[in-house]
């Protein structure tokens, strides 16, 4: 099966000079989405840009990368996360080997090698702070299983978006990302329109990824960062109102 990957820049040329040599090698083609001028300066002459004559969010600029690769998997990717050999391979197999696997993403690593929880649980009013009203009640550390830490494949409700393997096929049949979403709840949205059309998420541990993950609003509470973030989410329980009644 061919892969293509996507990587959308937004000023991170000195990302993708650590990260797009670990990426090249490994898949079919790859496309950088250049979402500000000088976003690509560097890149090798194998990857394609495409420049943006205006920004654009992130899932909009993910659907101009997908529509401009052919690989029958598309491979989202952060400009910082980098993949370690094989890594591609691992998911691309795993993907080859279960039909209905429309989502497949690594375990990630942080830069100094300790484990980051990636796979999480889809969003309840347990993982607010409204679960306190009906005991008892899990932390949401516990709600979203970010403790977990499979050794061998197991499915998932959805997964950080820095690096994910998705199906062509599947992503046609969804119309591509959310573009509504400012940033931030697109790789969610993604996952459970997935799980919704019956298309399987898998966390696939034996592919590792290193992922700074800036995590901008855990540091910083109040910022533009928040906003987005809040309209994120408050757009995907506009979509998905159910969500608020599950348990």
């Amino acid at each position: 099966m061919s892969v293509s990957a996507v990587v959308v820049s937004h000023g991170h040329s000195n990302e993708l000079a650590r990260s797009l040599p670990a990426l090249v090698p490994q898949v079919d083609e790859v496309v950088v989405v250049a979402n500000l001028p000088g976003s690509a300066e560097g890149v090798p002459a194998s990857v394609r840009v495409v420049e943006n004559p205006r920004p654009l969010p992130l899932a909009a600029n993910v659907n101009l990368g997908i529509g401009a690769t052919a690989g029958e998997y598309v491979l989202n990717v952060n400009p910082d996360a980098i993949a370690e050999q094989s890594a591609v391979a691992a998911l691309a197999a795993f993907a080859d080997a279960h039909p209905r696997c429309g989502i497949a993403g690594p375990q990630l690593r942080w830069p100094d090698g300790s484990w980051q929880p990636s796979r999480r649980r889809f969003p309840t009013v347990r993982g607010t702070p409204l679960r306190r009203l009906r005991p008892p009640y899990q932390t949401q550390r516990e709600h979203y299983e970010l403790d977990e830490r499979p050794t061998e494949p197991v499915p998932a409700d959805w997964m950080l978006g820095a690096f994910l393997l998705m199906r062509r096929t599947m992503l046609d049949e969804l119309r591509g990302w959310d573009a509504g979403y400012r940033h931030y709840c697109e790789d969610i949205d993604l996952c459970y329109r997935a799980a919704r059309a019956g298309w399987e998420r898998w966390y696939v541990p034996e592919a590792v990824v290193t992922h700074a993950y800036a995590a901008v609003i855990d540091e910083r509470f109040l910022s533009l960062h928040t906003l987005w973030h809040a309209r994120g989410m408050a757009r995907f329980v506009r979509k998905h109102p159910e969500r608020l009644l599950a348990l």
